[in-house]
């Protein structure tokens, strides 16, 4: 688009290396900045940043809803707009192609992030698709990388056949270390993103974050040719990718279904 940072931008990045809690002392620190916009991630993100500042448009990348902090989806009013993947929404789905692929499944374990108040609505949905496929879901909670390894060890004492991570700052920062203890415990996974299928997790499905990040400079721009970011329909994806590792399931002794193989992606083997 024309723009070369150290020329005609300038990007003044801070990263909470996955601790929310950061997220407001972070925002605070860029407004004193005086930048001309913020680019945030995450329904966290954009709250911390509304919290901080009323006058800087603020474009945002989220994946949970972003209902309760914007006027509408369509007309999102205010200072920020932005993009979300509605990774959350397809709890359901991700499930059901689990059960597809592990015929014999009843058991799940559900390894998610208590401090992400979005999770509780993604487990409500798991929920509702469990009870039409007659599983049994089993909650387990982490809020730092070794309460992962704790929870995967709970996994195995508690029998279950399989894992669903629900994604968020945390697990996101973890990518490799979910994949690998999902294959040390011989864990069928599926995951929110393909990045988890790349460092060798079983399966994915969700929206590009490759794509959402890209489609994100756009709307930067058009902020910084003057259009109002109130004014710009929040984006959402209409392109879902199902990534399959191949090399995993051989290692896991899974035959990956052809139903599964022929709506995939992208296989990696």
């Amino acid at each position: 688009m024309g723009y070369v940072e150290g020329k005609n931008i300038a990007i003044e990045a801070r990263w909470a290396q996955g601790n929310l809690d950061r997220l407001p002392e972070l925002a605070h620190e860029l407004t004193r900045l005086n930048v001309d916009l913020l680019f945030v991630a995450g329904d966290q993100g954009l709250r911390a940043a509304k919290e901080a500042t009323a006058t800087i448009p603020i474009v945002v990348a989220a994946c949970d809803p972003l209902d309760s902090l914007v006027a509408s989806i369509a007309r999102p009013g205010g200072k920020a707009t932005g993009l979300t993947c509605i990774s959350s929404e397809l709890a359901g789905k991700r499930l059901q192609m689990l059960k597809e692929l592990v015929p014999a499944l009843s058991r799940v374990a559900v390894l998610y992030n208590p401090e992400d108040r979005n999770k509780a609505l993604e487990y409500k949905q798991l929920q509702e698709a469990a009870r039409g496929m007659n599983l049994t879901l089993r909650l387990f909670e982490a809020r730092s990388p070794g309460e992962i390894d704790a929870a995967f060890v709970g996994m195995v004492d508690d029998h279950a056949q399989a894992v669903v991570p629900l994604a968020d700052p945390l697990m996101n920062f973890h990518v490799k270390k979910l994949a690998d203890l999902g294959l040390k415990n011989r864990l069928p996974a599926i995951y929110g993103f393909r990045e988890f299928a790349d460092a060798g997790g079983l399966i994915s499905y969700g929206a590009s974050l490759h794509w959402t990040y890209r489609r994100a400079a756009s709307y930067v721009d058009k902020i910084f040719k003057g259009a109002n970011p109130g004014d710009l329909p929040i984006e959402q994806p209409t392109k879902f990718d199902l990534v399959i590792n191949l090399k995993t399931a051989k290692a896991l002794g899974l035959d990956m279904p052809a139903t599964l193989l022929a709506l995939a992606d992208e296989v990696i083997e």
